[in-house]
C-alpha cells in the first residue's frame, strides 16, 4: 500500500465531515490525473470508504465533461460535428453515460430503415415509409404528458424513451436517416421546429405527419408572426445546438434548478456570443 493512500484511508476512515469534504474537494479538484488513487480506495474493506471513492471518481468524470462541452462550444463553428455535441452534451449532464450501446442501435435502425427506403421512388415515398418505420414502428413521438423535462432535451434519453420535444425529434430523425443515406435537415420554425427531406416538409413531433406551406403559415399566425420563405430554410449545426440549450434554460428556469441552469447558461453564452461575433 503507497503511504498517500494510506493518509488517505486514515482520513476518511475517521468519518469526520469536515475532513471527508476537504479530502473530497483536494481530489475532484486534481481531475483525472487523480483517478488511480481514488480507484485504489474502491478496493478497500471499509464500505464508506468505498461509497466516498465512488462520489469522488463521479464528480471527476462530470467536471471533465462539462469542461469536455465547454470546449465544444468554444470551438464550434456554423457546421459543426452536431452529434458529436449531443453525445457530448449528454456525458456532462448524464454521469456515465456511453454512447457506444447507442451507436449499435442507430446502425441497427437504419439497415432497417434502408430496406424499407429501396422501393421508394419519390422523396414524399421517402417520408412516408421514414415515419412508418420510426413513429409506427418503433413508437417515437412527442411528449405531450411532460413537455418541459430535461430528458425530453438529451437525445440519449429520447432514443431510450421514444419520446421527446420536436427539435430532439428531429434529431433522431436526422441521426438514423444519415445512416440510411437519407438527408433530412432541420427546419428551425419559431414556436415548432421540423424536418425536411428534399421538397417534403414533415413534423417528427407528430409522427411525421407531412406539412405544406399552408401548415407552417398556421403554426406562425398562432404566434402573430407573418410567414417568410426563409423560415424553411435549413437550420445550421449551430442554430440546432443554441436551440437544444435555450430548451434546457427554459426548462430548469420552471424547476428552479439553478445549478443547472447556471451550468447551461455558460455553455449557451459562449455559443451563441461566438456565433454573434462571427456573423
Amino acid at each position: 500500500m503507497s503511504s498517500q493512500r494510506a493518509a488517505l484511508l486514515r482520513l476518511l476512515e475517521e468519518n469526520d465531515p469536515e475532513t471527508v469534504r476537504l479530502v473530497k474537494e483536494q481530489l475532484v479538484s486534481g481531475g483525472r490525473n487523480n483517478i488511480p488513487e481514488v480507484e485504489s480506495l474502491l478496493e478497500t474493506d471499509n464500505e464508506d470508504v468505498s461509497i466516498i471513492a465512488r462520489d469522488i471518481l463521479t464528480q471527476i468524470e462530470r467536471n471533465a465533461a462539462e469542461e469536455s462541452f465547454l470546449s465544444i462550444c468554444k470551438n464550434f463553428d456554423e457546421y459543426g460535428d452536431l452529434e458529436a455535441a449531443v453525445w457530448s452534451l449528454a456525458r456532462a449532464l448524464t454521469p456515465g453515460f456511453n454512447a457506444e450501446a447507442y451507436e449499435t442501435r442507430l446502425q441497427a435502425w437504419a439497415r432497417q430503415l434502408k430496406r424499407r427506403l429501396a422501393g421508394a421512388i419519390s422523396s414524399r415515398e421517402r417520408i412516408l415509409e421514414l415515419s412508418a418505420y420510426l413513429a409506427g414502428e418503433l413508437g417515437f413521438h412527442g411528449n405531450t404528458d411532460n413537455y418541459y423535462c430535461e430528458k425530453n432535451s438529451l437525445i440519449p434519453n429520447v432514443l431510450d424513451t421514444r419520446m421527446g420535444i420536436p427539435i430532439t425529434l428531429a434529431l433522431a430523425y436526422i441521426m438514423i436517416g444519415k445512416r440510411a443515406d437519407l438527408r433530412i435537415d432541420g427546419i428551425n420554425l419559431p414556436g415548432h421546429f421540423i424536418a425536411r427531406h428534399e421538397d417534403v416538409l414533415f413534423d417528427p413531433f407528430h409522427k411525421g405527419r407531412i406539412l405544406t406551406q399552408g401548415d407552417c403559415r398556421e403554426i406562425l399566425a398562432k404566434q402573430n408572426l407573418v410567414f417568410d420563405l426563409k423560415h424553411l430554410s435549413p437550420a445550421t449545426p449551430r442554430q440546432i445546438l443554441i436551440r437544444v440549450l435555450a430548451n434546457l434554460i427554459y426548462v430548469y428556469d420552471l424547476e428552479e434548478n439553478e445549478e443547472s441552469r447556471v451550468l447551461v447558461n455558460r455553455w449557451f453564452t459562449v455559443l451563441a456570443n461566438k456565433s454573434s461575433r462571427e456573423l
